[in-house]
């Protein structure tokens, strides 16, 4: 009978001992810091997939579609998923609230990275000028309305998933080696931005003093970057690995803002460099 007592008293001890270890573990509308870095990695590189098909199925052909210079992440969506998903956690009631939270979060999540986007990179990674409804080129109606449909479908059917795919992974690789590898992932995501920053900047401000290019912030990629370009090892480094080619080769949408607020696509400066990888095929509409 007392055996019994102990082994009841070790039970309720181990249960209350788990439940205050759970409680102390920090999240965010319910989900782990851990399983956000996840998501970031992942939607990542599931971005870098969409966005590679959806220039083949458009345009025919190939080509690099990522944020950073190396590896296979386009990090638009990593960071949309880490912030959609908690912030849609409270619009799962149905369908209707699911597609009113993916609207307004997914147009405010587009704005604001498209605004840091021009900030820190000098960089127009869209432009939606020229349709309906639209909030300086940023946001327009179409693609809010894309995000409302969107948000029904990654809630109800895609991020179930992947989560089953993280708890599979879970249970076959201990926690700290999983950790460990998220860690690495993630610094090696942080150089990568770092680099490719430093990269982006160089290469604008040479094409832009080569070609003589008035833009709304002309002054500000020139003096940024002009007093490195004096000095002629990192002129010849950033020449060697960041050179013409490689950038367009990487890049081959990007465009800048001219002063008068037009759009200039590097790709029409550049017209001696093919930035595509491979051409597959030619769609109706542009023959």
């Amino acid at each position: 009978m007392e055996q019994t007592i102990e082994k009841e008293n070790v039970v309720e001890n181990t249960e209350r001992i788990v439940e205050k270890k759970e409680k102390k573990k920090f999240t965010i509308a319910g989900i782990s810091i851990w399983r956000l870095l996840a998501y970031f990695i992942i939607y990542s590189v599931v971005g870098f997939i969409i966005e590679t098909l959806f220039g083949f199925v458009t345009k025919g052909v190939i080509e690099s579609r990522k944020s950073f210079l190396y590896g296979p992440f386009c990090a638009i969506y990593g960071v949309g998923a880490v912030i959609m998903i908690p912030l849609l956690q409270r619009f799962k009631k149905n369908n209707y609230t699911l597609f009113f939270g993916g609207f307004v979060i997914g147009s405010i999540v587009e704005y604001v990275i498209s605004l840091i986007g021009e900030m820190i990179f000098h960089i127009k990674w869209w432009d939606y000028s020229e349709m309906a409804f639209n909030i300086q080129g940023r946001i327009c109606i179409a693609f809010s309305f894309f995000w409302g449909i969107l948000a029904i479908y990654l809630m109800s059917h895609f991020n179930p998933k992947i989560d089953k795919l993280i708890d599979k992974i879970k249970e076959k690789i201990s926690p700290k080696v999983l950790k460990t590898v998220c860690i690495i992932l993630i610094l090696f995501m942080f150089i990568d931005f770092l680099i490719t920053s430093f990269a982006l900047k160089m290469f604008f401000t040479r094409i832009v003093a080569k070609n003589n290019l008035k833009l709304a912030t002309y002054d500000e990629y020139i003096f940024e970057c002009a007093e490195l370009y004096k000095n002629e090892d990192i002129k010849e480094f950033t020449l060697k690995y960041f050179s013409d080619e490689k950038m367009m080769k990487t890049f081959p949408n990007i465009k800048l803002t001219g002063e008068d607020g037009n759009v200039i696509w590097i790709c029409d400066v550049l017209k001696d460099i093919q930035p595509y990888y491979v051409r597959v095929f030619t769609p109706s509409y542009s023959k």
